[in-house]
């Protein structure tokens, strides 16, 4: 862990915040604007669904929670009914909530906090879907078969109660034990059901450990999660939902979607000849999806090839469409269907204008005109908002890596090397187990063996800088 009084990595956290340009607070006139909208947000056009036993599945610590469930049985398959925190129903389009929202585009995660994209009285209060307080939404219900194919899609405005806040290892446990009440226990039976789906269609999902900061006691360490199966079943349900979005925006015409053009041969290529290095078994018929399926993360040669995969991930972004016309390519490679984002509006902006334009979809009258109006700027404003997103996280954990490591220079680590620079071999990433980092690794005139266990020596690390940096004991 980091020490508690450690001034360079807050200093340091601090230069960051204004480096990018990032705002201390809300304007006090956003701040009055969101207060009466906790008081009196616009819910005379919501049903009443509070009978429904809506849960939720977060992180411990989280409070901006997004999304509940409940699942069901019917008679030839399942029923997902899923809220989404309906954020319409308290910022009202053009007003200072709104403008401000569109400056901010997402929430942004440090270690010392966070710069939410609503203000907290209404994202992690009026507007969360906590346990044991009624809440707008808009409530998907999706029906599966037997199967768990899609069979039916509906979207409407509701007001919904959830009766438990449970986190990922919490549920993990009660599925496991058989202790897990019906609408919990048909999660796992749903999300393999979908994870077939996914295989059938040609999707992927990446089970790559996750580096993650976390703190105690005013301090910072580093670990290694490896995702577990309540994970990858509580995602389905998120895509499973993505997808019904985009669906319906693509019949009648009008929508933004998450797009990812499918990988070019030459990455492809590279890829393999990644597997051949690592001795991972990849035959010229088998699609890579059913590879990717087949490793073990906690295996160091299986890993490494996991966090090589992620390279043919890279290039998504949000399409517009309308009058009929979805762009190319409308499809998201890794999801293998048409998607978009939909579950996150409390934390990303994008998913405010998909719920309104399926909401309309399903009611079958035209968009809002606010919704149309920001259509168009959309994208590059998300654009710009993930690479802000992507460089605050990657920054942050540059720099708690750094302030860990700033007083064991020269000290000897045991590590695997998951990278190598294609033109230069000398070059790559290296995986340390204790503490949890991933780092840059200068081989010098030493070519680096990809996937393979590695004796390493810490040569910098500086907070100042977020530099940590190793080289081949």
């Amino acid at each position: 862990m980091t020490g508690p009084a450690d001034t360079p990595l807050r200093a340091s956290l601090c230069e960051l915040r204004t480096e990018l340009g990032l705002p201390d607070d809300f304007p006090a006139e956003v701040l009055a604007e969101a207060a009466q909208a906790a008081k009196d947000p616009a819910v005379s056009a919501h049903e009443d669904a509070t009978d429904l036993p809506f849960l939720t599945i977060d992180p411990p610590t989280s409070t901006d929670l997004d999304q509940a469930m409940h699942l069901e049985r019917r008679r030839h398959g399942y029923r997902v009914h899923y809220a989404i925190a309906d954020v319409a129903a308290f910022v009202r389009p053009g007003g200072a909530l709104d403008t401000e929202a569109h400056r901010r585009v997402t929430t942004l995660y440090f270690p010392d906090g966070k710069v939410p994209l609503h203000p907290i009285l209404l994202s992690e209060g009026a507007a969360s879907l906590l346990p044991g307080q009624t809440r707008p939404a808009a409530l998907w219900r999706i029906d599966l078969d037997t199967e768990g194919g899609v069979v039916a899609t509906s979207v409407r405005r509701a007001l919904v109660r959830s009766r438990a806040k449970l986190d990922y290892a919490g549920v993990q446990r009660q599925i496991d034990t058989g202790t897990a009440e019906e609408s919990l226990a048909l999660l796992r039976d749903i999300g393999r059901l979908r994870e077939e789906q996914e295989v059938a269609r040609g999707g992927i999902s990446l089970n790559v450990p996750e580096q993650e900061i976390v703190a105690h006691d005013g301090t910072y360490g580093l670990e290694f999660r490896a995702p577990l199966p309540a994970d990858g079943w509580n995602a389905q349900l998120s895509l499973l939902t993505g997808m019904a979005a985009a669906h319906l925006m693509a019949e009648t015409g009008t929508g933004i979607l998450r797009t990812l053009p499918v990988a070019p041969d030459g990455a492809v290529a590279r890829l393999r000849r990644s597997a051949d290095a690592l001795h991972i078994d990849w035959p010229h018929h088998v699609p890579y999806a059913q590879v990717v399926r087949s490793l073990d993360p906690r295996r160091a040669d299986h890993a490494a090839f996991l966090q090589e995969c992620t390279t043919l991930l890279r290039g998504a972004g949000y399409t517009v469409f309308d009058h009929g016309e979805l762009p190319t390519p409308a499809v998201h490679a890794a999801v293998a269907d048409l998607y978009t984002h939909c579950t996150a509006p409390l934390r990303r902006l994008v998913d405010r204008y998909a719920a309104e334009l399926c909401l309309a979809a399903v009611a079958e009258h035209d968009p809002p005109e606010w919704v149309l109006a920001a259509l168009p700027g959309l994208p590059k404003e998300m654009a710009d908002g993930t690479r802000r997103a992507n460089t605050v996280e990657r920054e942050c954990v540059d720099l708690v890596e750094a302030a860990l490591l700033k007083d064991r220079i020269g000290e000897i680590f045991d590590a695997y090397v998951v990278d190598v620079a294609d033109q230069e071999p000398t070059t790559g990433t290296v995986h340390i187990d204790d503490p949890a980092v991933v780092a840059r690794i200068d081989g010098g005139d030493t070519k680096l063996p990809l996937g393979e266990r590695l004796r390493v020596r810490l040569t910098q690390a500086d907070p100042g800088s977020s530099k940590v940096l190793f080289a081949p004991a």
